[in-house]
């Protein structure tokens, strides 16, 4: 009876403390809790100052930031815990941002409400009850900062009962929940300059960066709080540049736990503890000297700016050489409409070409976001990766060609803008000669097409989906305006035989563009697959010409020659445009093609650890842009000389077939495609990131740049 009464009391005793009220210490209410309220003699359980917070007041995390203190429990001389508890006995949850000035004084810490749990160890020879009393200490803050006292008090009872305090157990099991986790893989921090400390972070295979947004929060001072840290995330990893404060000294090590937040604003903490060394993670990829991108940097772009640059890059596609050809084509339609005053026609087609245009943005767009949520990098261009898309548009290129010097009619649909009723085929014809001009232009990274798309890489989809969009709008602006303003439209040349002219002229220009596109093929799928095409453009011109010219007792015979000849033509090429081993196509190819070695990031690595500079030429056969500046600048003598006297070593990253590792580098860099062109001075970890049309006083330059540095 002694027994069940002495347990009977200890039960009321536990029932009494767990229903305590908290204390109010002016603007919060504070008190001790612990997960059950009896233990064992020798067991480990958790205890946590629990605090309910006034609105709009916060207190702060184990380290405060600018400005502010960490709670602190400080306990009676004869407790168990000793002389206090503080900081780092704390199992703190993941903390947040808390502004005092934009840019110059950040705080970290925790509003509404905070449980701070932290462990202790019953004694093996206690008896009865354990007493833990003590004194809360904290800074609480809103417009103005508050220091507060609460006093603390527990009492565990030493027994066999072990049911959970269930509402304390579930606030402290919550709390442990949402604290940061050790972080799975390796980090390691270094000086990239005298402002800048970057961290690299490998993840193991249990964790993943890609696709989040990443804060550092350290547990000393060794940054600027309140400043920007500029990132780079990706599948292999993740690197951020923290502003460095010249006044704190670095340790042996940077501790602090990084916040991963998910676009649905779901945030994970990891504790990380990222020794110092003298180079970054191979293959997390630093982000770009001089702040030229990165994710962060990205983020704080205005969505209207971004627009604006993408509605200037649709226009700047108009003149590139990919577009030219096929904008001639819907030109003489206008011409042609315009001529015979048929306003509604001509409305009627531009909102077809528009609606063409967009439709094939939106479509790259989708392509973009459905690859990026399975880990994969769509490069503009990516389509000219594929040997098959290769020869299936180097033989549109020369169909193209044959139409417009006369082969064969196409029933007017490419450019019946003008004729005397708005039929089904001009309709169609305006519409599919829109999405002709978008897929022209979309391995055209041109003037700021770049600097627009780079900037949506790790922007949430309907983001990605407007600037895309956007940059339709500006491809399309030119035509869209011609068809809506009468006035403008009057004022294009009359019609007449300079037409014909002009169109079977534009032919050859398509001619040059197969060309390019077999010297494409050729690097992708070697010279037998360019044979192969070459044979069938031959069958496919002969098979229009018997069609065409068929006639008398032969024509049956002519007819079937024709139809098996076009369909050998067009069938026996794209049938042999293979992918080539990856050895046979690699970076090792192409740059031994123009001397020079390829890249890798293990390669610069080396090379800047011998005290080098690194130029490297991200670049592709099948990029106009690129092979423009290999002609007019990177084969210069004078600039290869500069290269040489500056101890630059020239590398060459070829992404005319797909290359995983380029990809990613593309994306840390925030560059949606080639070319792009990075410098290193010698001995500099983090490159500048070039302009993506070259010259060679540019280059010589940019050269004297970082030797000077």
């Amino acid at each position: 009876m002694m027994r069940v009464l002495i347990m009977a009391l200890m039960a009321l005793c536990a029932a009494l403390s767990a229903r305590a009220e908290p204390y109010d210490g002016g603007h919060a209410r504070v008190e001790l809790i612990s997960e059950r309220q009896v233990a064992l003699p020798g067991e480990t359980l958790y205890l946590a100052l629990d605090k309910t917070l006034d609105p709009d007041w916060h207190v702060y995390w184990r380290n405060a930031g600018d400005a502010g203190l960490p709670p602190e429990i400080f306990w009676e001389d004869d407790s168990p815990l000793g002389e206090r508890t503080r900081d780092a006995d704390f199992t703190w949850p993941l903390p947040k941002l808390l502004p005092v000035v934009e840019g110059e004084i950040m705080d970290y810490g925790y509003d509404d409400a905070l449980t701070l749990p932290f462990q202790v160890t019953i004694p093996e020879d206690a008896v009865g009850s354990i007493r833990f009393q003590g004194v809360a200490d904290y800074l609480i803050c809103k417009d103005i900062c508050i220091p507060e006292t609460a006093p603390v008090s527990l009492t565990i009872f030493i027994g066999e009962a072990q049911e959970p305090n269930l509402a304390h157990a579930e606030k402290i099991a919550a709390a442990l929940a949402s604290a940061p986790v050790p972080f799975e893989g390796e980090a390691v921090a270094m000086l990239a300059d005298e402002e800048t400390l970057q961290l690299s972070l490998a993840p193991g295979e249990a964790t993943r960066l890609d696709g989040q947004t990443l804060r550092f929060f350290p547990y000393e001072n060794e940054i600027f709080h309140a400043l920007a840290q500029s990132q780079s995330v990706g599948a292999n990893g993740a690197s951020l540049n923290l502003p460095k404060d010249p006044r704190e000294p670095l340790g042996e090590a940077l501790a602090g736990v990084i916040a991963a937040t998910a676009p649905d604003g779901t945030r994970t903490g990891y504790i990380i503890r990222a020794s110092i060394t003298d180079a970054p993670l191979a293959g997390t990829y630093g982000t770009p000297f001089r702040g030229q991108s990165g994710a962060a940097s990205r983020t704080s772009v205005n969505l209207l700016l971004l627009a604006g640059l993408a509605l200037l890059g649709g226009l700047v596609l108009n003149l590139m050489p990919c577009v030219l050809p096929v904008l001639t084509i819907k030109a003489m339609g206008m011409v042609s409409a315009a001529s015979k005053g048929e306003d509604a026609h001509l409305r009627a087609h531009g909102l077809w070409y528009t609606a063409g245009v967009l439709i094939s943005f939106a479509a790259l767009a989708a392509a973009f976001v459905a690859l990026r949520s399975m880990g994969e990098f769509w490069a503009l261009g990516s389509l000219l990766q594929y040997p098959i898309i290769v020869a299936v548009l180097a033989m549109g290129a020369f169909l193209l060609g044959l139409w417009l010097l006369g082969m064969f009619e196409a029933g007017g649909s490419l450019q019946n803008l003008g004729a005397a009723s708005a039929n089904r085929g001009g309709v169609i014809g305006a519409f599919a000669t829109g999405a002709l001009a978008a897929t022209a232009g979309a391995p055209c990274v041109g003037p700021f097409v770049g600097a627009s798309l780079g900037a949506v890489l790790e922007r949430p989809a309907p983001e990605v989906f407007f600037i895309y969009l956007m940059l339709g709008l500006g491809q399309a602006l030119p035509f869209l305006v011609l068809s809506f303003v009468p006035g403008l439209a009057r004022h294009l040349p009359k019609p007449g035989a300079w037409m014909e002219r002009v169109k079977q002229f534009f032919a050859f220009p398509m001619f040059l563009s197969a060309a390019a596109l077999l010297f494409v093929l050729g690097d992708q799928a070697g010279t037998g697959a360019v044979a192969w095409l070459v044979m069938g453009a031959a069958l496919v011109a002969f098979g229009i010409w018997a069609l065409k010219t068929a006639g008398g007792r032969l024509k049956p015979i002519a007819m079937v020659a024709g139809a098996l000849a076009l369909i050998g033509g067009l069938s026996l090429p794209l049938s042999t445009a293979r992918t080539l081993d990856p050895s046979e196509t690699s970076s090792t190819a192409y740059a031994a093609r123009y001397e020079t070695e390829p890249w890798s990031p293990e390669r610069v690595a080396e090379l800047t650890a011998e005290g080098r500079g690194v130029f490297v030429d991200f670049t592709a056969t099948w990029c106009m842009i690129c092979q423009a500046n290999k002609r007019t600048t990177l084969t210069k003598p004078d600039v290869l000389a500069a290269m040489e006297a500056a101890n630059i070593t020239f590398l060459v990253a070829d992404f005319t077939n797909k290359d995983p590792v380029i990809a990613e580098e593309l994306k840390q860099r925030g560059r949606p495609g080639v070319p792009m062109y990075l410098l290193y001075g010698p001995g500099q970890h983090e490159p500048a990131l070039l302009p993506q049309t070259l010259s060679p006083a540019l280059m010589k330059r940019e050269i004297a740049a970082v030797r000077a540095d």
